[in-house]
């Protein structure tokens, strides 16, 4: 099925299965039923089985679903398998926080490299990540290809660096900068926004709503 047919539902709870198999794998867990991992997760057991439908068939009636085998399934669903490259650009305060502390590598990303513009951060290396100036982005990016761009660049440069790796290639943004850009400038390429500002008032709305 191609994954234009897939719903963004489907696929955002993706990670939520594979992040919850991977805590069952370590726990010793075997098997599961879908009813089992839907009480655990919060789900009904016919919504995962639905969700997973669209990818194939991994579950047995009357066995349920080999732990294991159902997590390298998703995982490979989810392309962690592909050797996927990631550059930051923007060392500062967030950049850094992620470099140092986001597992990249579990996640099925190689940190290759970070840029800023800072003269205290270019030449340096950041958990063992090199930064270089952002004005050899694009000679860097055709010698070195990388699958995601991190934009945790000022909301100023936001649009223009997108367009940058953009045109360099670059088939993934994951964007930090509280911008929105403009998806359909640049074709080819897939945006990530996260709005730590709309995860915060959707929580905010949900405590109000409980208060008196």
């Amino acid at each position: 099925m191609k994954k234009d047919k897939i719903s963004s539902a489907v696929i955002r709870r993706l990670p939520r299965y594979y992040r919850h198999l991977d805590d069952l794998l370590r726990a010793g867990t075997v098997r599961i039923s879908s009813s089992s991992l839907a009480k655990s997760m919060g789900l009904t057991a016919s919504q995962i089985r639905q969700d997973l439908s669209c990818f194939g068939g991994f579950g047995q009636q009357g066995y349920g679903y080999n732990v294991e085998r159902l997590r390298a399934e998703v995982a490979d669903i989810l392309g962690m398998n592909r050797g996927h490259t990631v550059a930051i650009l923007g060392a500062g305060n967030l950049g850094r926080a992620l470099m140092e502390n986001f597992p990249f590598t579990s996640n099925g990303f190689r940190l290759a490299a970070a840029f800023d513009v800072s003269p205290e951060l270019v030449g340096t290396q950041i958990s063992g990540t090199p930064v270089y100036h952002v004005d050899t982005l694009e000679e860097y990016l055709k010698d070195n290809p990388v699958s995601v761009c991190v934009l945790t660049v000022p909301a100023g440069v936001a649009e223009n660096t997108a367009r940058r790796v953009a045109e360099c290639g670059v088939t993934g943004i994951w964007n930090f900068t509280n911008v929105e850009l403009p998806q359909q400038d640049m074709p080819g390429v897939q945006i990530e926004d996260v709005h730590f500002a709309d995860s915060l008032l959707t929580l905010s709305y949900m405590i109000s709503e409980e208060t008196p």
